[in-house]
């Protein structure tokens, strides 16, 4: 009885502890709890306390408070002072804070070193690797020279641990200092970590050496017949994302011929039954490529078959894993059709798939289509035609017809689910079928005209463009077989002047058709047609087009027969694939973003280089001078280190500072370098007051704000104030739709506003995204709400043209020419602009270069004036050209502006007489 009494009571003591642990770790939410006045000295207080706890709980409340976005950075030499310690769990607390504020604090961060280097020697590896990843990860040049020697030997650590986390940590130092890490040969002591007996610390050296390669676009890693065999033996036994890494690496080796490509592919084969999808796919790549490499058709025929199950099993993941599968199937399918084929029904959707999902699946569906399997995929397509989600219900009667075009044998079968589809009337399928039909029937010619009569039947349910056009075209190309042509096409020519560009081209065309078919009875008809797009139209497109099939007409209706009436050339659907070369760089990039994205990586990702403030301006200072052309690197950094003794504010009439680009202090009257209009101060206006209520009767938030063109960039400049009672915290942004479909880049990013104080914020915004449809008002809007934890507030921000007009994007004269003359007299507005003072050519090109309006050509007039050419170009791709007449010695410009989007002249003239105002 007695051992067994001891027992339970350690039982019990064992259960409380567990309990007091757990109780400590849930109340570490009070931490972020507090709200009270003068926090900073009583943490700075608690700080210095001589209770270890009570430095520890400190600690945690000044890391709570970095947590959520409070500025503590004032704190920084106190809670260094906490570094001294045994406690691993205050010693991880003092790294983190350290790691976020050392670049605010760079010269009490080298306090820290000491003890940093102290650490990397503790007998604990725990201890030690800690110290490396924190130096790894203060992004100082002045702590990286400190951090060689301890990241050296514990690269050679015998504890593993603590190699593998030093592997790591050098491409972090290779990221501040290049050119250190190869001096100090850092690089060759990663290509010898990859021999290592531990697999983590060789997955960890793969990693590395990967991010150095793509920063310094050199293959570092080397891989041959020698260390293949070692990363393949660490691929067993490191964890996933150890898997990873060493299958992304070998997927850039180059099998040295079939064995080679075939043992690979033996190794990696197990890894398709991973749990992660990530390895999964990676581990697909790899075997792609080895296919690549291997002859024999057994071979091939037994991995397309191992192939086959894992990428059906990451459907059934969770749906945004289902979405990169697909996207990544997609690309697979279309290298490798054979891979997949049998499987089709894997991809029918599911009741409840996300439409991101099923709109995946379909496509698919469509690729693997084929003689054997189409009955069920146009079964299934018709069932999902029958939904509910428009743009899903779209998506399917658009997939019928690729179906159709792709196979002839299902074309047949194809439209009669078509025609039960028209049959349904309802409004948006009728319409999609049209579209559908009008492609089945360039692909057939003369062939399922028993859907003409159901097409005729339904005609009254289409009013979007591309149905109405496609509509017309069947009718023009069958007029001789529907016996009303006429009349359909004569209740479209009713409403010519209402009707979008497409239909009118598209009725154009067909009423020349009928007429070519039924002469005696359509002449009015055709007739009227080239009237109303000759004499009535302003589209150039159309009128040329109206006067070539008069010409022909009038000159040689036989000849004109054989020109509209020529056999049209075979269609095929190439919509869902991709450029060839576009597919031989994705299939290498399996499980990346831009599988997903099915672009180039180029496209979307950017890579900063970060600099470090102070002395450590030097990266930046460096890459201006390789812009900068004659000047010295040491004349550059001269006036950047003038620039930061003078301060922010200091700088030629810009509002913040340093100017690395070498854009300030351009005057008005001096050309703008660069190619790009100057970043000059913006004024900002009151936008919204602080009595001004919010969505729910709030007040109390003030906002000033401009929008400009910033770097080449569209750019919404704001302050925000709070002129209520308490913080102000919570902020998004929305922006109303607007005909140059402004909308923001990123989300807004602002921190919490204390009553009586402002903060700045600036969104970059991106167009042709929320476009509205409708011509622009003048002056030009832009509608805002913005929410806060007070209310949601809405207001809105005037700005000129020069926001939408973008850089570089110069007329030749060969291109201003034809624009010119087709605008023509008719569609010029002269006006005359009051300048400041008089002004000459070259003053005035640089005026107008600041607002991205480009100079094309001169000419000197009889009078000794000077006209100038010039042409702007919107991010909606609109031209604006213009003749700007200077005269010597007046104190006014004649500008003459054309335009083909008139709506724009009002707006071009408000910018110059902005920019030229007296």
């Amino acid at each position: 009885r007695q051992p067994l009494r001891g027992a339970r009571a350690c039982a019990r003591a064992l259960i409380s502890g567990t309990m007091v642990a757990m109780r400590q770790k849930q109340n570490d939410g009070k931490f972020f709890q507090t709200t009270k006045r003068g926090e900073i000295q009583e943490l700075k207080e608690e700080l210095h306390a001589n209770d270890k706890q009570k430095q520890k709980d400190a600690v945690k409340k000044v890391i709570a408070n970095m947590t959520v976005g409070k500025d503590v950075s004032a704190l920084f030499a106190d809670v260094v002072n906490c570094i001294q310690t045994d406690n691993v769990e205050l010693k991880k607390l003092v790294y983190l804070y350290v790691m976020n504020y050392a670049k605010a604090q760079p010269e009490l961060a080298i306090l820290a070193i000491n003890t940093f280097r102290k650490d990397a020697t503790d007998p604990n590896p725990l201890i030690r690797s800690l110290a490396v990843r924190t130096m790894g990860c203060i992004r100082l040049d002045q702590v990286t020279e400190y951090l060689l020697e301890p990241l050296r030997r514990c690269c050679q650590d015998h504890d593993p641990y603590v190699r593998k986390t030093s592997a790591i940590c050098i491409p972090k130092v290779y990221d501040i200092n290049p050119e250190l890490v190869d001096d100090q040969g850092f690089v060759d002591i990663l290509k010898d970590l990859l021999g290592d007996g531990n697999p983590m610390v060789v997955a960890n050296a793969v990693a590395g050496l990967a991010e150095i390669s793509q920063t310094c676009g050199k293959d570092l890693l080397d891989l041959d017949r020698g260390n293949i065999p070692k990363l393949l033996a660490a691929l067993n036994e490191c964890n996933e994302w150890g898997q990873v890494f060493i299958l992304d690496a070998l997927a850039t080796y180059e099998p040295t011929g079939p064995n080679d490509a075939e043992s690979i592919s033996e190794r990696v084969t197990a890894r398709l039954s991973h749990a992660n999808p990530a390895v999964v796919l990676t581990a697909i790549k790899v075997i792609l490529k080895c296919m690549e490499h291997t002859e024999n058709p057994e071979v091939l025929r037994m991995l397309a078959k191992k192939l086959n199950p894992p990428l059906v099993t990451l459907l059934s993941s969770e749906p945004e894993v289902q979405y990169v599968a697909l996207r990544n199937i997609r690309l697979i399918v279309q290298r490798r059709p054979g891979i997949l084929a049998s499987d089709v029904k894997m991809f029918f959707c599911k009741y409840n798939d996300p439409i991101y999902v099923k709109l995946e699946k379909v496509d698919i569906m469509c690729m693997l289509v084929s003689d054997k399997n189409f009955d069920q995929v146009l079964l299934e397509l018709k069932e999902y035609a029958s939904g509910v989600d428009v743009e899903f219900v779209r998506k399917s009667v658009r997939s019928i017809g690729r179906v159709a075009v792709k196979l002839e044998r299902a074309c047949e079968r194809a439209m009669n689910v078509l025609l039960e589809l028209i049959e349904t009337k309802v409004n948006y399928v009728v319409q999609e079928s049209c579209v559908v039909v009008k492609d089945i029937f360039r692909k057939y010619p003369s062939r399922y005209e028993q859907v003409l009569s159901a097409l005729c039947e339904s005609m009254e349910a289409l009013d979007e463009p591309e149905a109405k056009a496609s509509m017309i075209w069947i009718l023009g190309e069958y007029a001789g077989r529907i016996d009303n042509a006429d009349e359909l096409l004569e209740s479209f020519l009713d409403t010519f002047h209402d009707e979008p560009l497409l239909v009118q081209m598209q009725l154009l065309t067909a009423i020349v058709k009928l007429f070519l078919q039924k002469p005696s009875s359509t002449q009015d008809m055709v007739s009227k047609v080239l009237q109303c797009a000759t004499e009535e139209s302003t589209n150039h497109d159309l009128r040329d087009r109206g006067y070539i099939y008069w010409r022909l007409l009038a000159t040689n209706p036989e000849a004109t027969k054989r020109v509209v009436l020529a056999d049209k050339p075979s269609i095929r659907d190439d919509s869902q694939y991709i450029d060839k070369n576009l597919l031989e760089k994705l299939s290498t990039e399996l499980s990346l973003m831009s599988s997903v994205y099915h672009k180039y990586a180029d496209e979307f990702v950017t890579r900063l280089t970060l600099t470090s403030s102070g002395s450590g301006d030097r990266g930046a200072a460096e890459d201006d001078e390789e812009d900068e052309g004659p000047r010295s690197a040491a004349d550059r950094r001269r006036e950047v280190q003038e620039e930061l003794e003078r301060g922010p504010g200091a700088s030629n009439g810009t509002s913040g500072g340093l100017d690395l680009l070498d854009l300030g202090g351009v005057g008005d009257d001096s050309p703008s370098r660069g190619g790009g209009p100057v970043v000059s101060s913006v004024q900002k206006v009151s936008v919204l007051p602080s009595t001004q209520a919010g969505q729910h009767g709030q007040q109390g938030f003030a906002v000033s704000a401009a929008f400009a063109r910033q770097r080449g960039t569209p750019t919404l400049m704001m302050t925000f104030s709070n002129h209520s009672s308490g913080p102000l915290s919570g902020f998004a942004i929305q922006v109303n739709k607007n005909p140059f479909g402004f909308a923001p880049k990123e989300q807004l990013v602002c921190p919490e506003i204390q009553p009586g104080s402002s903060a700045e914020v600036m969104v970059a915004m991106a167009p042709q995204q929320l476009l509205s449809n409708t011509p622009p008002s003048s002056p030009l809007l832009l509608q805002v709400a913005i929410k806060t934890s007070l209310d949601i507030f809405y207001f809105h921000v005037q700005f000129d043209l020069s926001v939408v007009l973008v850089e570089n994007a110069a007329l030749s004269r060969d291109d201003f020419t034809p624009i010119w003359q087709r605008v023509g007299e008719a569609g010029q507005k002269v006006a005359m602009i009051p300048m400041d003072r008089p002004l000459d050519s070259e003053m005035v090109k640089s005026r107008m270069a600041q607002d991205n309006i480009c100079y094309v050509a001169q000419r000197q007039l009889e009078d000794g004036s000077v006209a100038l050419y010039t042409s702007a170009q919107t991010s909606n791709n609109c031209s604006v050209l213009a003749e700007v007449t200077v005269s010597p010695g007046s104190s006014g410009l004649k500008v003459a502006i054309r335009t083909e989007t008139q709506v724009l002249i009002p707006l071009y003239e408000a910018l110059i007489s902005k920019r030229f105002a007296a």
